[in-house]
């Protein structure tokens, strides 16, 4: 989840935050010097970097020099449009046999780690065959090739591809674009905002980072721990003609993975700390495969008592009617007016591990949420005139008259969600196959969805490069102005303003928290400083400068805190957490090196694929990375565990 106030300071960049967080401790008790270039932090002796951007005339809007192109190439018409001012390069789009070429000749200075190339990509094709790649764009740099793209990547809109093109720092190199195109039909290529920075303080690496397998896990670590297992729910829900009221049934079959006999299960009702116990949004009622105790945890927790115990490798289902009202309010679970959003509505099975059942209560200054990897088939029967984006893949079907059946699957995510009104739609499919839909209220501009659904394509693919290939084939970024709380994830399904940094911070948790899960009440920062350093990634920054200014405002106050302590100190969760965590892992980085970390982000990632990581995993993940001694750098960085 991403508080509108770190979305701001986020888009800020490093500097800014450390400015914010500078103003937001102002005059604390007990305050600490945080780690920092004067602290004797990790880092603190590399050499200086000063940021550059080497591409002259990217955005093509001041004619053609520096740039050497085909005739005709750099343009500003002819019923193409520029991503963002009027000047664009537009190779091919002939529909007969031609090469259009474009080049610039690049200094790219040393002194920095870190080098991204980033141009933005129109592709439109009048081809119709969805298997053969007839016309292609090549993107080389040096003698290297970065990408090949054809007519089968054609999209509406543009997309942003970035690279690392670290190992280029320091050399004169030619970056060229050459566009083939065959005797058949058109196929256009239009590059556009073209930037080359450097960054990142340090001594460049001298090769690239290793990348370890790309193919992830298949199924979730083995775990005797936590249970029940292996969950998988069945839902059927029908919804009243404003999509706020939704009635049905719902079961779930579980197994107990641990050696300990499983006697009852708990019922997660976690909307129901939107009520006023014991009158609440969700109700559960008619309960069958076990009896029912009395509601819990401000109404959030319901106890039911098993037939028998379950033993280890036994397996259960329990099932009950459900009801959902779907309160006024911009909120995760609330309706915008015409527009409903469902988050964490269905009643989702507690866990049981080590430390015993996990009840702890809803927080609204974050998450609350720990489940295991589950399956879902959901139907949600609902009038015509509304869109059901949701969790998983989605198919419609006719229902009675004037009414839809969506049934949505989704296989191995941790809750499921989804959204109801009358929305705007537009769609694209990423580069590495995965759909991507965009559903806006009104109010929304095209405009504004339009590069919503772009900063979406290129998240889902820089976070899946990094960590993993997304496993579930479709996303939804549902979008409105009016969210209190900037941004909210789900499986496969985000909540969000119109933000750039905030949309691709939400897409980032569908793999920390998602994919690999935790307890987000107790660790809070495995999701939300993984995700807030997976942003920064993905938008070429590199946490230069993070702990300027910095301070600590207790010496209770650690990056590991749980949901407990930020709800009590509220104002600093956001600061500690998303800024003070994210820079602990950029200054990782800049200790163990590059391509370390990122052989390491994306092998405990695979790890852990569907499973649940904790603090001490990670911590000794880091530490069988390098042959440094960690031990003060966890100190120092107050990450507990």
């Amino acid at each position: 989840m991403r508080k509108r106030l770190l979305s701001l300071m986020a888009g800020a960049g490093a500097a800014g935050l450390a400015a914010a967080v500078s103003l937001g401790v102002a005059g604390a008790t007990g305050a600490t010097a945080a780690p920092g270039a004067g602290s004797g932090a990790p880092g603190a002796a590399l050499a200086a970097c000063t940021p550059t951007q080497v591409v002259a005339n990217g955005d093509f809007e001041n004619g053609t020099a520096p740039w050497t192109a085909s005739s005709g190439v750099i343009t500003s018409g002819g019923g193409q449009t520029g991503h963002g001012g009027n000047g664009f390069a537009w190779l091919d789009g002939y529909g007969s046999t031609h090469t259009d070429t474009l080049s610039q000749s690049l200094a790219i200075p040393a002194g920095c780690s870190t080098a991204t190339l980033t141009f933005w990509l129109h592709i439109d094709t009048a081809e119709t065959t969805a298997s053969t790649a007839y016309d292609k764009l090549t993107a080389k740099l040096g003698g290297s090739t970065l990408a090949t793209y054809s007519n089968l990547d054609a999209a509406t809109g543009y997309v942003q591809r970035t690279f690392d093109v670290s190992s280029f720092l320091g050399q004169n190199v030619s970056l060229a674009f050459t566009g083939t195109e065959d005797s058949g039909l058109q196929t256009s290529f239009v590059i556009d905002d073209v930037s080359l920075t450097t960054s990142g303080d340090g001594t460049p690496p001298t090769t690239p980072p290793t990348t370890p397998p790309t193919t992830p896990p298949t199924t979730p670590p083995a775990d005797s721990t936590r249970t029940p297992a292996s969950p998988a729910y069945t839902v059927s829900l029908s919804s009243d003609a404003s999509g706020v009221t939704w009635t049905g049934h719902e079961s779930v079959t579980f197994t107990n993975a641990s050696a300990t006999p499983l006697n009852e299960v708990y019922l997660r009702l976690w909307d129901n700390y939107h009520g006023s116990c014991p009158t609440t949004p969700i109700t559960v009622s008619n309960v069958t495969g076990g009896t029912a105790g009395a509601l819990s945890v401000g109404c959030t927790a319901l106890p039911v008592t098993l037939p028998a115990p379950l033993a280890q490798g036994q397996s259960g289902t329990v099932g009950f009617d459900l009801r959902i009202a779907v309160p006024s309010g911009a909120d995760r679970f609330g309706h915008d007016g015409a527009f409903s959003f469902v988050g964490n509505a269905l009643p989702v099975l507690a866990v049981r591990d080590a430390a015993g059942w996990h009840l702890d209560p809803y927080t609204n200054n974050g998450e609350s949420f720990y489940s295991l990897a589950a399956d879902f088939h959901v139907t949600l029967d609902h009038p015509t005139g509304l869109l059901v984006p949701a969790t998983g893949t989605s198919v419609d079907t006719p229902g009675t008259s004037g009414r839809t059946v969506t049934t949505a699957t989704a296989t191995k995510v941790r809750d499921f969600a989804w959204g109801a009104g009358a929305f705007s739609k537009v769609s694209g499919t990423s580069a590495t196959g995965v759909k991507v839909n965009v559903y806006a209220v009104s109010g929304i501009s095209s405009t504004s969805a339009q590069s919503m659904l772009s900063t979406s394509i290129a998240a889902i693919d820089a976070h899946a490069g990094r960590f993993g290939a997304y496993p579930y084939g479709e996303v939804d970024a549902v979008l409105d102005n009016n969210f209190w709380f900037g941004g909210m994830e789900y499986p496969g399904f985000v909540l969000d303003l119109v933000d750039k940094t905030a949309l691709t911070h939400e897409l980032g948790h569908q793999w920390w928290y998602g994919i690999v899960g935790d307890d987000e009440y107790n660790s809070p920062w495995l999701d939300e400083a993984f995700t807030d350093y997976s942003t920064d990634l993905a938008l070429g920054k590199t946490g230069t400068n993070c702990w300027s200014s910095v301070s600590w405002a207790s010496s209770a106050e650690k990056i590991t805190n749980s949901m407990a302590y930020w709800d009590a100190h509220s104002s600093r969760y956001s600061t500690v957490v998303y800024g003070y965590g994210k820079c602990a892992l950029h200054d990782l980085r800049r200790l163990i090196g590059d391509s370390a970390m990122t052989s390491l982000m994306r092998s405990y990632a695979q790890a852990h694929w569907y499973g649940v990581s904790t603090t001490a995993e990670f911590k000794a993940a880091a530490q069988a990375a390098t042959s440094t001694d960690l031990t003060s750098f966890w100190s120092t960085h107050r990450i507990d565990g």
